[in-house]
């Protein structure tokens, strides 16, 4: 049974071939699940996991997806409509088999930069004493410029002229550039960014009375982690906009809690002191009596933490241990609350 009829280089195809074509396919992937089914229950260790597991899943991938294409390519060889030219452009005849060469060298160029700038640079910048923020600009450099280059290659591989096409889009940049300006300007201030540096990945910064880290940046905006989630800035904002940064200070983990006036303010110290040290791995604390609020006395317990994950466990587990000893001890609360403050190294 042919199909295609009526397209003269695919007349050949038949129904068989393809369903061959496809059984092959689902055999390829079967094995592929069936060997990270096995490494899954064969791993007990976290370590292997975490590490080697997830090395092994990206080098299946990469090994299913270009095997798959390989299949196609070899078990299709002796078809004459894989090489027949679809277009010809400049005396370059345009076929199939030119179109997946394209976009198997766009594909296998990103996941190789990928792949590079995630194992091999690393060991660079741990050598030469490479901070996070520059070495997270290089690998975008190193990632841009490569693709670009393959994504010409690519072009020039089914026959584009590249002249013509910086002129196309000389021609759209003009007549979209007035309606995409915000656009624009996000992927400039994007680019001032990464080479600047006014900020960098890990950086600490408050926006819109939210505090938390930058996580990545890309060309059009920045992604902030934060307490409640993530945000996605233009990077327009932060250019234009004041920006409170907090690097070089440290987060602070605090808890307040009031106790009724007449209390042993010397006891309630004591205590907090005391709450604060039982903690596993806990810093050093430090214990204020802050206030007289009202009938109340307000006292400060603050512990250094490393980031916004770390704090909120340290101030739940601070909470339950105060709440403990005052139990123990007899001191009963006039009021409680907790702040997140932000304190700079002495």
């Amino acid at each position: 049974m042919e199909l295609f009829r009526g397209i003269s280089f695919l007349k050949t195809l038949s129904l068989n071939e393809i369903l061959l074509f496809f059984v092959y396919v689902i055999l390829i992937f079967i094995v592929k699940w069936g060997l990270l089914y096995f490494l899954r229950n064969w791993m007990k260790s976290d370590w292997a996991k975490n590490r080697v597991l997830p090395t092994i899943q990206a080098i299946l991938n990469w090994a299913t997806f270009y095997g798959t294409i390989l299949l196609f390519l070899f078990y299709f060889s002796n078809e004459s409509w894989l090489f027949s030219p679809i277009y010809e452009k400049d005396g370059v005849e345009v076929s199939f088999i030119l179109i997946i060469v394209a976009i198997m060298i766009i594909t296998f160029t990103s996941r190789l930069v990928k792949a590079f700038t995630a194992h091999i640079m690393p060991f660079i910048y741990e050598k030469f004493g490479v901070d996070m923020g520059l070495s997270f600009t290089i690998n975008r450099l190193i990632y841009y410029v490569v693709m670009i280059i393959a994504l010409l290659i690519s072009f020039q591989t089914v026959g584009l002229d590249m002249r013509a096409f910086t002129v196309v889009l000389s021609t759209l940049g003009i007549g979209i550039g007035f309606g995409l300006r915000n656009v624009a300007a996000n992927f400039v201030s994007g680019i001032i960014i990464l080479f600047e540096r006014p900020m960098e990945v890990g950086e600490t910064v408050e926006i819109e009375e939210k505090v938390g880290q930058i996580s990545k940046i890309n060309l059009r905006s920045t992604v902030i982690t934060h307490k409640g989630g993530k945000l996605v800035v233009p990077n327009q904002y932060f250019i234009e906009q004041i920006i409170n940064s907090h690097s070089g200070e440290q987060l602070t983990a605090e808890v307040k809690v009031s106790v009724p006036f007449g209390t042993d303010s010397y006891k309630v110290e004591a205590l907090l002191r005391e709450a604060a040290k039982s903690l596993q791995d806990a810093p050093t604390p430090t214990i204020r009596f802050v206030d007289f609020i009202q009938s109340a006395m307000e006292f400060s317990v603050q512990l250094s933490v490393q980031n916004g994950a770390a704090k909120d466990d340290i101030e739940n587990k601070l909470r339950h241990a105060i709440a403990d000893i005052f139990s123990k001890n007899n001191i009963k609360l006039a009021s409680c609350a907790d702040t997140i403050h932000i304190s700079k190294d002495p």
